[in-house]
């Protein structure tokens, strides 16, 4: 053995060192290819945001008009317009995915706690490759049942014709809805967050576990006071990764949410709820047959630009986040 490492040596680069750079070679083709999309798609965005300034997220105007403004302007040959203020657009992405990532991180957290923990062993091995299928249907299919099912019922069951009536100056309620989005949204990203916090919760030390048990304490407060809080720095990376995948979530939303660029206001009660609104990331496939207009391209790649920013920051916050709770031992 030694013989052969020393021949490997003596001819050249060892098959660890070969590894090594080929790995370290591959790392640096990903990296260069994440810049070169974050500085194309940002060169691509930049005219929009330098002819709006901060203005781009803020509110005035109506968001539809506007995009149909930027639109006609370039495919006419006129004079390029691109006024335009997400600040609808940015509030609906917030209000959908905010509200879908806090219900689904405490039903995901409780699910992962029972399936690890309690769940007797015939229904653990049902659960688990269930919740793995539930994360990997296509967000279309998710979008069809709730256009289909949860849509009609809303607007047939949930919106009376009092409320219909008091806004329909303004909008129309049909059942595509905020409510909808969130619903549909949260079952689409609570399975992701249920295989990620599982696979961290069962990676806990099992002695702790039991060293707990024999002082006395109960079967639940060990569990919630020494694995889930162990478990810490994964329910985190759960989260980030199922929040990223909600913020690019664009066919599902553009199917239930409403599709119409308008701000939902809570100071409205209730009611609120049940408003039509339009996230960036389906205001993108929205509009993907009007690239040929260089104005809307622009104000496009602007939209983008925003969620990959904002993706972006997700991850170094979550990094950060994970920082001081590394001492616990479980890391993700």
């Amino acid at each position: 053995m030694d013989d052969d490492i020393l021949l490997e040596e003596e001819q050249g680069w060892s098959q660890d060192q070969r590894a090594e750079y080929m790995l370290g070679a591959l790392v640096c083709v990903v990296v260069a290819l994440l810049l070169a999309m974050l500085i194309f798609v940002f060169h691509e965005a930049w005219p929009s945001f330098a002819h709006n300034g901060f203005a781009w997220f803020g509110a005035g105007g109506s968001v539809d008009s506007q995009i149909q403004a930027i639109f006609t302007s370039g495919d006419l040959k006129e004079a390029a317009v691109y006024t335009f203020h997400a600040w609808p657009l940015i509030w609906s992405t917030i209000l959908t995915t905010g509200a879908a990532v806090v219900i689904a991180f405490v039903s995901s957290l409780f699910v992962a706690v029972f399936i690890v923990e309690f769940a007797p062993i015939r229904l653990r091995r049902v659960l688990e490759p269930v919740v793995r299928l539930l994360a990997s249907v296509p967000s279309v299919i998710y979008g069809l049942v709730g256009v289909l099912v949860l849509v009609p019922f809303i607007g047939n069951h949930l919106i009376t014709q009092h409320e219909k009536a008091s806004v329909t100056p303004i909008i129309q309620l049909s059942g595509s809805s905020v409510l909808a989005a969130v619903l549909i949204l949260t079952v689409m990203i609570a399975p992701i967050m249920v295989a990620i916090f599982a696979e961290g919760l069962r990676a806990v030390p099992r002695g702790w576990l039991e060293g707990s048990l024999a002082l006395g304490v109960n079967r639940w407060r060990t569990f919630w006071k020494v694995a889930v809080r162990t478990a810490r720095p994964v329910l985190v990376a759960g989260t980030v990764l199922a929040t990223a995948r909600a913020l690019g979530e664009a066919v599902m939303l553009s199917m239930v949410s409403g599709g119409v660029g308008f701000a939902p206001n809570p100071a409205d009660g209730l009611i609120f709820l049940f408003e039509p609104s339009r996230p960036l990331a389906a205001t993108i496939i929205s509009n993907t047959e009007q690239l040929s207009s260089p104005p809307m391209k622009h104000t496009l790649y602007a939209i983008a630009a925003v969620l990959l920013f904002s993706a972006a920051m997700l991850s170094l916050i979550g990094w950060a986040a994970k920082q001081p709770m590394k001492r616990y031992g479980v890391v993700a």
